[in-house]
């Protein structure tokens, strides 16, 4: 006779038993979609507190300006990758049956003389509709993300954002901001950088910004012809310092004393990874760090060291940023060179995670407290 088997039998233990996870209101989810020269980044988060709680999100390295600087369009290639990840992100965004969102293409699409047929093209096939946003949004949106990183301390502070295709600098002015509100003073911003002269909050003054159509892809296949890595690396950065001229901080000499540039891309958390010594990247430690010119300086030195095939098999840098962190780090030089400092903030964090606190503080659904 078979024996009867005992009630609850082949159930998990209630000590291994799968946590449940509660499901998550679709009206209160957000979502942000960057697609850049060389990444499609999406965020699906919810508001929590003066911040945000990551829910979903996807990165994928779809290389849609390759071959821009030459031809000035996107290649058939560029643009079937790029659909693949689109595609992935619109089942994400189905699945959390997301109400809010905000969905931009950059650089590479603004630059391409096809950029508006791509766009009807993703459109078709991933029924997602993106928007191709101006320099000016980009920017703005770069310098929001970084809000909970700005010093209460800091009276002028630099946001400098390394694309693929460009880099944004807006240097904006705090000192009239009282001290506590100044993390929030950058937040506000998110409605545009022109004051608004009705709020009754002191805001922050936004001196100048520019959008430098050199990113780490762009800037690298201007100079793909040069051999020598040292010379390359050289002519890159003095070349970017060029195209700084019309900004306005470029020609006054500034004070080192409550000064601070944060710095947001690849670019910096891989330089940020080096000096830490991670061979796992590790975004708690590195979102925030704070570094001196000296110890990039010393990083940069090191890659130059190491050489193409050196930088290759490093497992700081990866596979994926190794052939652009020259660029990047002949942006990032340049910089440095022209405003020395010993308070570059390294923030892990770009036009995703703007887009959503401008969302965010649009709807008023974050609290108002200290970033």
């Amino acid at each position: 006779m078979t024996p009867e088997r005992p009630k609850g039998a082949g159930a998990f233990p209630r000590s291994v038993e799968p946590p449940r996870t509660e499901p998550h209101d679709p009206a209160a989810l957000y979502a942000a979609l960057d697609l850049g020269t060389n990444s499609c980044r999406m965020l699906i988060a919810q508001p929590k507190g003066t911040q945000f709680h990551v829910v979903d999100s996807f990165s994928k390295s779809v290389q849609l300006g390759l071959g821009l600087e030459a031809s000035g369009r996107l290649s058939r290639a560029s643009m079937g990758r790029t659909v693949q990840a689109l595609r992935i992100c619109a089942k994400k965004l189905h699945k959390h049956r997301v109400k809010h969102m905000r969905l931009v293409a950059t650089e590479a699409c603004r630059r391409a003389t096809n950029g508006a047929q791509f766009m009807a093209m993703v459109k078709r096939e991933t029924g997602l509709t993106l928007d191709i946003i101006a320099p000016e949004e980009e920017a703005r949106l770069a310098v929001i993300s970084c809000a909970p990183l700005v010093s209460t301390n800091t009276e002028q502070l630099l946001v400098v954002d390394i694309g693929g295709g460009s880099t944004e600098l807006v240097w904006i002015d705090l000192s009239r901001v009282p001290m506590i509100e100044r993390p929030k003073a950058i937040m506000r911003l998110h409605s545009g950088f022109l004051p608004d002269r009705a709020s009754p909050f002191a805001a922050a003054r936004v001196v100048d910004w520019i959008s430098v159509p050199l990113g780490v892809a762009t800037l690298r296949d201007q100079f793909d012809d040069v051999k020598s890595d040292a010379a390359r690396f050289a002519l890159m950065s003095w070349f970017f310092e060029e195209n700084l001229a019309n900004f306005a901080p470029y020609a006054e000499e500034q004070a080192i004393e409550r000064f601070q540039i944060i710095g947001t891309s690849g670019t910096v958390t891989t330089v940020a990874a080096s000096h830490l010594g991670l061979k796992r990247y590790d975004r708690n430690r590195v979102d925030g760090l704070r570094m001196t010119s000296e110890q990039i300086d010393k990083v940069i030195r090191e890659y130059l060291v190491l050489g193409p095939e050196g930088r290759l098999s490093d497992p700081r840098i990866g596979r994926d940023r190794q052939a652009l962190i020259m660029s990047g780090a002949a942006i990032l030089q340049a910089l440095l060179r022209v405003w020395p400092t010993n308070r570059l903030s390294v923030a892990d964090r770009g036009l995703r995670e703007g887009l959503l606190y401008a969302q965010m503080s649009a709807d008023g659904v974050l609290e108002d407290g200290t970033h």
